[in-house]
């Protein structure tokens, strides 16, 4: 190993710049919308150089699907209350607070353009289904391992997660925690 590889670390400057380009493309996504800026604006934001974000991703479109994945996917870890209600309830709030978040809503309209856009976007938004799924499905996994009712991962989906983004999409109200334990409720 050369001096180079070791001084190499996870959570170096390499991941510093990392997190300031995807906050810079959230930034810029939440001020002008999909497809309103260019690699030049992500850097200047992020106090890089253009050839920086070229080396790294190549294009534009693959740093925006980086970006939603990254941040969209970064879920706090799996409750585990004991109960399967429990858990649906702590999973939901942690959901709910990510999309309306600061950055929220931005994520969220560009997970929805990157999916309309082109195979990679088509990609992005099915890794972004099956990470959900899969962390939906180990805490049903969980629940009947603890001789709790089954519930289907998609269910959950449909009646919990989709109703709280399309709430956040569209501005229709609040994610209050009595609406998110209602959406839960509703479910069991």
């Amino acid at each position: 190993m050369n001096e180079r590889q070791r001084a190499r670390r996870p959570g170096g400057r390499s991941a510093r710049v990392g997190a300031e380009v995807h906050q810079a493309v959230t930034d810029l996504i939440g001020e002008r919308g999909y497809g309103n800026f260019t690699v030049g604006e992500v850097a200047a934001r992020a106090g890089v150089a253009d050839s920086s974000i070229y080396r790294r991703w190549g294009s534009l479109e693959n740093l925006l699907t980086d970006v939603a994945l990254t941040r969209l996917n970064a879920q706090s870890p799996m409750p585990d209350t004991g109960s399967l209600a429990g858990d649906l309830r702590t999973y939901a709030a942690q959901v709910a607070r990510e999309i309306t978040g600061p950055d929220g809503p931005a994520l969220l309209r560009l997970a929805v353009a990157l999916f309309d856009s082109d195979h990679q976007g088509l990609r992005a938004r099915d890794d972004l289904f099956a990470e959900r799924t899969r962390q939906l499905q180990s805490m049903l996994d969980r629940a009947r391992e603890r001789g709790e009712p089954t519930l289907d991962a998609f269910d959950v989906l449909d009646h919990v997660l989709a109703p709280m983004y399309i709430r956040v999409l569209f501005g229709r109200g609040p994610l209050t925690p009595d609406y998110v334990d209602g959406l839960v409720d509703r479910m069991l």
